[in-house]
């Protein structure tokens, strides 16, 4: 085989390879990638409304990289009964309002639980 044609053929075998590569890529970058085990598609939990908040915590929260991770937490916060919480990925936090007394070490389980670390609970 000539080899003009053998070097056109890998150069357009690469070139296929580098598109598919960067196509996928894309819903990575802006935060739709399936990073943490699963795609943009999850659900979140309604935040539930509080009749009396007695008390408002903020986690913060180190791992989240992508909406799916937002949302992950935001789940895993908002399942527990008497907590209402929204998750901030720009800010690494979640905020969490309390309508009866639960433990910290509760709220700390629900995010280590999914592998994300909790640096602090004021």
């Amino acid at each position: 085989m000539n080899p003009v044609i053998s070097n056109l053929i890998i150069i357009a075998i690469l070139v296929a390879v580098i598109i598919l590569s960067i196509k996928s890529m894309i819903p990575h970058f802006k935060g739709e990638g399936a990073c943490c085990g699963g795609g943009s598609g999850v659900k979140l939990v309604k935040s539930k409304r509080l009749d009396k908040v007695i008390a408002v915590k903020t986690i913060s929260i180190e791992g989240m990289t992508c909406d799916h991770c937002v949302a992950r937490i935001h789940n895993a916060l908002n399942s527990i009964d008497g907590v209402s919480a929204k998750v901030n990925r720009a800010k690494g936090q979640a905020t969490v309002k309390l309508d009866r007394k639960i433990d910290e070490e509760k709220l700390r389980n629900a995010v280590t639980d999914l592998g994300y670390k909790v640096t602090e609970i004021e």
